[in-house]
């Protein structure tokens, strides 16, 4: 274990506890928006937690979408065909009580390069919840963010991004930024050598974005992942 995992140690709170419901904004048919009690959780932009109903034992890991400043806890969930908690999380309403364990996890910024060097950040679908949690907790951030999805209407909640700073690419649909998927984008660009390179979504995009960085000559050292299912 390095130093960097043992300070986020530190600060990871592992207990469980419910959580009083705020409200649940949805987004599409399918993808919506879980607002609920933060009870002075310390959590650290790119963590996660494990989500269920109270007095249910199926949960589910979700990536912290509120900014680090809110005195509330977000999370994005998409409803999946043949997935147990997204449906049941879709159900909820004020009040209702969550089970949470966490935060968790280590995928989150280098405390000593956010405000010098320039962030890149990848998202397929709803792996655009730890990079939400980034730009709304490090205003002064020097970012761009990429988001790949199938329709534009996927484009969750694109408005609170800087349109210069914010790129969707849509592969069935030409409303978004870019038609097609976010790798024929990504080999486009150029691309400085020392930018910090943050990839959330599918092991296939993963996979074939990190071989496009590298050709393009960014170091293996600057690239950070984390595989959503």
């Amino acid at each position: 274990m390095n130093n960097q995992e043992k300070e986020i140690n530190q600060e990871t709170q592992t207990k469980e506890i419910t959580y009083k419901v705020h409200s649940i904004r949805h987004l599409t048919k399918s993808t919506y928006v879980i607002r609920f009690d933060r009870n002075a959780m310390k959590f650290i932009p790119g963590q996660h937690l494990s989500v269920g109903l109270a007095n249910d034992p199926q949960a589910r890991e979700y990536s912290i979408y509120s900014s680090q400043n809110d005195d509330f806890l977000e999370i994005l969930v998409k409803e999946v065909d043949d997935g147990i908690v997204s449906k049941r999380l879709k159900k909820v309403k004020p009040g209702d009580e969550l089970r949470v364990t966490g935060p968790m996890g280590f995928f989150k910024l280098d405390e000593h390069k956010k405000a010098t060097h320039k962030h890149l950040f990848i998202a397929t679908g709803t792996g655009i919840s730890p990079f939400h949690s980034f730009v709304k907790s490090y205003l002064e951030l020097d970012y761009r963010l990429i988001h790949g999805v199938r329709y534009s209407e996927e484009a969750y909640d694109s408005n609170e991004y800087p349109k210069s700073k914010y790129t969707l690419c849509a592969s069935r649909d030409s409303k978004g930024n870019y038609k097609g998927r976010t790798t024929n984008y990504l080999k486009t660009q150029d691309l400085d050598s020392d930018t910090l390179v943050y990839l959330c979504g599918n092991c296939d995009m993963i996979f074939e974005v990190y071989d496009i960085l590298t050709d393009k000559g960014i170091p293996t050292e600057n690239i950070h992942t984390e595989v959503y299912f």
